[in-house]
C-alpha cells in the first residue's frame, strides 16, 4: 500500500450505485472509505460487506440536507480515519414532472439534495475534515450530462447538476493555488436503482411501458447500452490518483457518446 492509496475518502451516498462502486474501488485500492446514507441499516451492511473483504471502512447514517448531519458525518470520518484527502459528494435524487405542476416542496427538495449539499458537505470538508489545512486533496462531484443540457420532465433535477457543474468550475480556480483538485464526473444513463424510477417515471409521462422508454433511451447512445456504475466509478478513482494531478476544474462525461461536450 502506498500513500496514495491510503488516503481518507468520505462518500456521500455510499450504499447503493454509483456511490457504493466508488466506495468498493477506493477500498480494493486501499483507501480508508467513510460512507454515508439516509438508512443506517444500508449503511451497516456495505461496511460489513466491505471490512468481510479486507478493506478499512465505516460509516454513518447521514441526511445531506441536514447540516447537523452533515457536520456530524465529517467530524466521525476524520474521527475514524484522520484528515480527509478525497471527498466524493454522490448522493442525490431524481425528480421532475410537468414543469407548470412542479410543487415548491419537490423543486426545494431536488434543489437541497443534488445541489445545496454539495456546496455545504464540501464547505465542512475544505473546513472541520482538514483538507484546507492538510494542503492536499481532491473533490469529485457526481453531476450529470443533465447537467449540461436540459433534460425533458426534469428541470429540477437539470438545473441542480447545472448548478454543481457551475460550483466545480468556480472552486476548482479558487483552489488551484491551495493544492486541491475539483472535479465533476457527469454519467449519463446509467444503469442503477435511480434510472429504475427514472424509467417508471417516463412511462407514466408517455402513457407506455418501462422496456419502450428503456428501448428509447438506449437508441440515443451511440454505444446502445446504457454506462455501469464501475465505469462511472473508474473515472471517480482515476481523479483520485497524483497522475490526476493537473485536473481541476473540469466536468467529465461517462455516458458512451450521448453528449459529446
Amino acid at each position: 500500500m502506498t500513500q496514495e492509496t491510503s488516503r481518507p475518502a468520505l462518500i456521500t451516498g455510499g450504499t447503493s450505485g454509483i456511490g457504493l462502486a466508488v466506495a468498493e474501488l477506493l477500498a480494493d485500492r486501499g483507501h480508508p472509505v467513510f460512507v454515508c446514507s439516509r438508512t443506517a441499516a444500508d449503511v451497516d451492511a456495505v461496511v460489513d460487506k466491505l471490512r468481510s473483504g479486507g478493506a478499512t471502512v465505516a460509516g454513518a447514517r447521514a441526511d445531506i440536507t441536514n447540516g447537523d448531519d452533515i457536520a456530524a458525518v465529517v467530524a466521525a470520518a476524520v474521527e475514524a480515519f484522520g484528515p480527509l484527502y478525497i471527498l466524493v459528494n454522490n448522493a442525490g435524487r431524481n425528480g421532475g414532472g410537468i414543469t407548470a405542476q412542479i410543487t415548491d416542496e419537490l423543486w426545494n427538495d431536488v434543489i437541497e439534495t443534488n445541489l445545496n449539499s454539495v456546496f455545504r458537505v464540501t464547505r465542512e470538508a475544505l473546513g472541520k475534515g482538514g483538507m484546507l489545512e492538510r494542503g492536499a486533496g481532491r473533490i469529485i462531484s457526481i453531476a450529470s450530462t443533465g447537467g449540461k443540457q436540459g433534460v425533458v420532465f426534469g428541470a429540477p433535477y437539470s438545473a441542480a447538476k447545472h448548478g454543481v457543474v457551475g460550483f466545480t468550475k468556480a472552486l476548482g480556480l479558487e483552489l488551484a493555488p491551495a493544492g486541491i483538485t475539483v472535479n465533476a464526473v457527469c454519467p449519463g444513463y446509467v444503469e442503477t436503482p435511480l434510472a429504475v424510477k427514472v424509467r417508471q417515471g417516463y412511462a407514466g409521462h408517455w402513457g407506455t411501458s418501462e422496456d419502450e422508454v428503456l428501448t428509447k433511451f438506449q437508441a440515443k447512445i451511440p454505444l446502445g447500452r446504457y454506462s455501469t456504475p464501475q465505469e462511472v466509478a473508474g473515472l471517480v478513482g482515476y481523479l483520485a490518483t497524483d497522475t490526476a494531478a493537473s485536473i481541476t476544474a473540469q466536468a467529465l462525461n461517462v455516458c458512451g457518446g450521448l453528449g459529446n461536450y
